[in-house]
C-alpha cells in the first residue's frame, strides 16, 4: 500500500503564493477610471445602523473625484431595477445591514445584474445584509456571525500584490475596529487578508477555531456570472478619512471590476430570489 504524504508547510506556502500570484496576474488589469460608474448602496433594515455610512459615501465620492470615475449613492431600494443597474460597473454595499430590499423584484434585479457579469463590493457590515437570503449570502461569501468588542488588532496581508492591499505593510495594525467572524462561508473564496486573533487584548471568548488563530477578513470570488469582493474592515467613521482605508476601498473596486466589459443580460436567468444555478 502506498503511503500518502501530507504537504510540508513550506511547500504549501509556495503553492498558495503561486496561486495568489496567478490570480493577481489574471485579474489585476488596470481599469479605465474615466469610463467607470459605481452605485453606493447604504440601506439599513431594522436593527443596528453604523454611524460611518455618511463618511463612507464622502470617501468614495472623493475617490471618484480624484480618479475620474462617477459615483451615485442611494438608500432607496426602488433603484434596484434591471434598467437602472445595467449602467454600473460595480455595486458597493457600504455598511448595509439586515433586510435592505422592499420586494423580491428588487432582489431579482440584483441577481440578474450579477448574472449579466456585474460586480459587487461589500464593506464591513455588508456581511450582515439579507441574512435569510441564501443567494446573497453565497454571493458575498458568507454572512455575519458576531464580532469582538471594538479594539486594536492586526491584519495579516496574504496577497500584497492585490491593488486593495498593495499599499499596506505586511501587518496592517488597526487602532480600533471590529474583528468580524463570518459563518456559512463559501468554499471557493480567494482570501487576501486575515485578522490575527492573537493580537486581541480582550477576547470575548467566542472565537471560532475553524482557522486557528486567524480569521479571513478580506476576500474575493467569482459567483453566478459576476465577481464579488468583501472586506470586513472599516467600523470607525474616522477610518473613512484615512488614506489607508480609502486606498483599500479603491483597490477593492478596481479588483471587482477587473477587465471591464458591458453587462450581458442574455446570461441572466433569475425570476425569483430562490433561483440558484451557480455557474462558477
Amino acid at each position: 500500500m502506498k503511503k500518502i504524504h501530507c504537504l510540508k508547510p513550506v511547500l504549501l506556502l509556495i503553492i498558495l503564493a503561486v496561486t495568489a500570484t496567478f490570480a493577481t496576474a489574471s485579474f489585476g488589469q488596470k481599469v479605465k477610471w474615466n469610463k467607470v460608474k459605481v452605485l453606493v448602496y447604504t440601506r439599513n433594515g431594522k436593527g443596528y445602523v453604523h454611524d460611518n455610512v455618511a463618511r463612507s459615501i464622502v470617501a468614495i465620492q472623493a475617490l471618484g473625484k480624484q480618479h475620474g470615475f462617477a459615483v451615485d449613492s442611494t438608500s432607496d431600494a426602488s433603484k434596484f431595477t434591471e434598467e437602472n443597474l445595467k449602467q454600473y460597473d460595480a455595486l458597493i454595499f457600504s455598511n448595509t445591514n439586515n433586510d435592505v430590499f422592499d420586494s423580491d423584484a428588487q432582489r431579482v434585479a440584483l441577481m440578474r445584474y450579477i448574472q449579466a457579469g456585474g460586480n459587487f463590493v461589500g464593506i464591513h457590515s455588508a456581511s450582515g445584509t439579507e441574512r435569510k437570503w441564501k443567494w446573497f449570502k453565497d454571493m458575498l461569501g458568507g454572512t455575519f456571525f458576531w464580532h469582538e468588542p471594538g479594539q486594536a488588532f492586526s491584519v495579516k496581508i496574504l496577497d500584497p500584490k492585490n491593488p486593495s492591499l498593495a499599499h499596506l505593510p505586511e501587518t496592517w495594525k488597526r487602532e480600533k475596529d471590529e474583528f468580524y467572524f463570518v459563518k456559512e462561508m463559501a468554499v471557493n473564496l480567494n482570501v487576501l487578508a486575515v485578522n490575527d486573533h492573537t493580537t486581541i487584548e480582550k477576547p470575548a471568548g467566542k472565537a471560532l477555531d475553524t482557522f486557528g488563530n486567524v480569521f479571513p477578513s478580506v476576500w474575493w470570488h467569482e459567483y453566478d456570472g459576476g465577481r464579488a469582493f468583501y472586506t470586513s474592515i472599516g467600523h470607525q467613521k474616522e477610518d473613512y478619512d484615512q488614506e489607508d482605508l480609502r486606498k483599500h476601498i479603491l483597490g477593492a473596486i478596481e479588483w471587482a471590476i477587473g477587465p471591464q466589459k458591458p453587462r450581458n443580460y442574455s446570461k441572466s436567468y433569475a425570476t425569483s430570489p430562490q433561483d440558484i444555478v451557480v455557474r462558477n
